[in-house]
């Protein structure tokens, strides 16, 4: 008996009239109440299914009656109570799952009686007391989760009983003791999760016997002792994170037989001597973060041939020597934190190489010489902090007209912007750049210009309009009324008001005379020297005021005056959804439903502007940085219409230069270099990823669209950082992003879907999800909506759910 998302109410007990029931699947319902004891006469009962309901009250003392179960899954209802000893007579079980429900108690020692067992979920509750050695009898387990709970003591040694486990979560409870030898003894495990404990003690020479293992989380605990040199064994090691103990010693030159490592995280750590020059034998290596430390000793050569590197943080040690051109060989680069070191040389004019750079700090280190004019070239570039070094010289003008938040505090031999501007204190504003940079974009232009123009004339009469009156209604075009109000506001726009920059212009955060906050996008005289570019401006705004969403950063106003240009528009106050993810706090409050509606809201968004505009308009650079969140983390999009305004033809297909964002790019711009409306398709596809991932996929993409990844697993790659969703429909719709999302990906631009469809896709009726979540491979999903878009049946999709 199989019952999927048709029922709501309570169970009735005469469903224990069915004594010869073996099968009661009642999962992702609306069942509410409790489960009726009646429930114990079903004793040729084999499957019991109730997962994902309102159930509450106790586990019901009868269910230990049916012995013939060998599968039982209560998980994300909201039972309450102890687990009951009762479950250690369900000697056929293979599979029990309880967790995110409100369990209290110890784990009853009688579970170790369950010796056929292969997966125990226990985790995401309030469960207490010590994991009981009995565990070890379970020496058929495969997936073990304990995870979120408050369980204390030590781990127990009997744990190495467990050969065949391959994932063991304990993370986010109150171990403590040190982590076991025994654990060696588990050669199948792919997964060890003991972040967020109190484990203290060092780190056991026998982790090197995993050698099958993938992921190593052992952050934020006490641990102590140096890294063990056996460590190099784990060749199979994708992440390893060991940042936030209190480990010393030098970094074990073994680290650097880790070929396969993508993500090494050593932060905060009491690690000394240098970093070993094998360190660069880790070619996969996208994220590498040793800040905090006290590395000493010059950065090796090696570690700039690591090309595939994204992110390098080396801040916070004690490296001297230099920076060598051959940091141009990080073409992939994106953050780069090098501050509070010893290092004493000029800036490299390579680093104006880095054209994907959006992140550097050099600040507080011993750096002469000139700021190398080379780094203007660096259009992406958000946040630079250059403060406290014995910098020289003037400031290049190409990098004073592109970035005006730089923070050159404490160079006293270097000129600053204005001969005359008394020294400020190094404002915190300029660590929120990287947050509003994509409030810079002109796509604010999109909805309230629409206001400017077809009230112009109305506007214009109403010059005289008190200044400290209403915003809008002193609008006009040429912007002289508005533009002493933004003077006012902005003290003529100082650099502590400054909140980012961008390659066309920097972000203000202005409050006007009526109390009202908004963002300014001031455009570089680059742009705004051009005789013809006010027609073109105005020309392109006329366009654009016709363009209205929710969904799209709201214009305000714009200025054109004969001192500079610029736009107004709403301000949003959660930032980016690019830093909301990288900030733990931040990304756990960004729940799986506000993902969900962020993501949809995404795709609403650009399906509106690719096809129901009058002239539809590509956006060219869809990414994280681009999806704003204001105040309730509602998604908005920004930056459309930035490359019609700033003078590119913008038809449906066009040749242009490529204008994203490293990362979020289509494929074949790389050799065609025509943008249409299936490139933004394909950036919407990595940011409905990484909304989901809760990081950039990576390289992950072109492993998820082969044969390779066909054994990759949903729960595999989500947001580790949330819990499973507890409502069914969540559960459904991550479902559907992440297939929707596969589809965008597609190699072929003409394979993928057209944002129509995809929003289609999201208002039409979910099918029913009715297989365990953890059975869903991403290679079912890459055909689950294939008919949905093509029209066809959506019955596709019914054999996938959450567990």
């Amino acid at each position: 008996m199989s019952v999927v998302n048709c029922i709501n109410g309570s169970i009735p007990p005469e469903l224990g009239n069915l004594e010869r029931l073996n099968t009661l699947n009642l999962k992702h319902n609306l069942l509410n109440g409790v489960v009726p004891p009646t429930i114990g006469r079903l004793h040729n009962l084999r499957f019991l299914g109730f997962n994902k309901n309102n159930l509450s009250g106790s586990i019901p003392l009868e269910l230990g009656n049916l012995a013939k179960m060998d599968y039982v899954n209560l998980s994300t209802n909201h039972f309450t109570g102890p687990i009951p000893s009762f479950i250690g007579n369900l000697m056929n079980l293979t599979y029990l799952n309880l967790r995110e429900n409100q369990l209290v108690g110890s784990i009853p020692p009688e579970i170790g009686n369950l010796r056929s067992l292969t997966d125990l979920y226990l985790g995401r509750n309030q469960l207490g007391g010590s994991i009981p050695p009995e565990i070890g009898n379970l020496t058929s387990l495969t997936n073990l989760d304990l995870r979120g709970n408050q369980l204390s003591g030590s781990i127990p040694l009997e744990i190495g009983n467990l050969m065949s486990l391959t994932d063991l979560d304990l993370q986010e409870n109150q171990l403590g003791g040190s982590i076991p030898p025994e654990i060696g003894n588990l050669m199948s495990l792919t997964d060890l999760d003991l972040q967020e404990n109190q484990l203290g003690g060092s780190i056991p020479p026998e982790i090197g016997n995993l050698t099958s293992l993938t992921h190593l989380y052992l952050r934020g605990n006490q641990l102590g002792g140096s890294i063990p040199p056996e460590i190099g064994n784990l060749t199979s090691l994708t992440h390893l994170y060991l940042r936030g103990n209190q480990l010393g010693g030098s970094i074990p030159s073994e680290i650097g037989n880790l070929r396969s490592l993508a993500y090494l995280d050593l932060q905060g750590n009491q690690l000394n001597r240098s970093i070993p020059p094998e360190i660069g034998n880790l070619r996969s290596l996208t994220y590498l973060n040793l800040q905090g430390n006290q590395l000493g000793g010059s950065i090796p050569s090696e570690i700039w041939n690591l090309t595939s590197l994204t992110d390098l943080n080396l801040g916070g040690n004690k490296l001297g020597g230099c920076i060598p051109s051959q940091i141009s060989n990080l073409k992939s680069l994106v953050n780069l934190n090098l501050c509070d070191n010893r290092i004493d040389c000029a800036i490299p004019s390579k680093m104006g190489d880095l054209r994907h750079l959006q992140k550097l700090d050099l600040s507080s280190n011993n750096l002469v010489g000139e700021i190398p004019v080379e780094l203007g070239k660096l259009s992406l570039l958000h946040y630079l902090d250059l403060h406290n070094n014995s910098l020289s010289g003037s400031i290049p003008d190409n990098l004073k007209a592109v970035f005006q938040d730089i923070d050159f505090l404490d160079n006293k031999d270097l000129n600053q912007f204005h001969e005359t501007q008394a020294p400020r204190r190094r404002s915190s504003v300029i660590h929120y750049m990287m947050v509003f940079i994509p409030l810079a974009v002109i796509s604010c232009i999109v909805v309230g210009s629409c206001f400017l123009f077809r009230r112009a004339t109305k506007i214009e009469q109403s010059m005289t309009t008190e200044k400290n009156g209403n915003f809008l209604s002193i609008w006009n075009y040429d912007g002289r009324i508005a533009y002493e109000d933004i003077i006012d506001a902005t003290e003529d726009f100082d650099l502590k008001y400054c909140i980012g920059t961008g390659g066309y212009g920097s972000v203000y955060r202005a409050r006007l005379p009526n109390g009202k906050v908004v963002a300014l996008k001031k455009l570089h005289r680059l742009e705004t020297e051009d005789p013809s570019f006010d027609k073109s401006f105005r020309n392109e705004v006329k366009h654009l005021t016709e363009i209205r969403h929710r969904s799209i950063i709201k214009l305000h106003g714009f200025c054109l005056h004969r001192r500079c240009m610029f736009l107004v528009y709403e301000y949003m106050e959660n930032g980016s959804l690019f830093c909301a993810l990288r900030d733990d706090i931040e990304a756990v409050e960004l729940d799986w439903s506000k993902r969900v509606n962020l993501v949809q809201d995404t795709a609403h968004a650009l399906s509106y502007m690719h096809h129901d505009c009058v002239r539809p308009t590509v956006h060219q650079d869809i990414s994280s940085n681009n999806i704003l969140l204001n105040s309730k983390m509602q998604a908005f999009v920004s930056d459309f219409g930035t490359a019609r305004l700033l003078g590119h033809d913008s038809s449906s297909n066009f040749t242009a230069n490529i204008a994203g964002t490293n990362g979020y790019v289509a494929p074949e711009l790389a050799y065609t270099l025509i943008v249409n409306e299936k490139c933004d398709v394909y950036s919407f596809g990595v940011v409905a990823m990484e909304t989901m991932m809760g990081e950039h996929p990576g390289d992950i993409i072109s492993i998820l669209l082969t044969s390779s990844g066909e054994d990759i697993m949903l729960h595999k790659i989500l947001d580790r950082r949330l819990p499973f969703p507890r409502e069914n429909s969540i559960a459904r719709s991550i479902v559907l992003i992440v297939s929707l999302a596969l589809a965008c990906l597609s190699a072929n631009p003409k394979s993928r879907p057209t944002m129509k469809q995809v929003s289609e896709a999201f208002l039409a009726r979910k099918s029913p999800l009715v297989k365990p979540f953890h059975e869903i491979s991403l290679a079912q999903l890459r055909y689950v909506n294939r008919s949905r878009l093509e029209g066809e049946s959506t019955e596709a999709s019914s054999g996938q759910s959450e567990e």
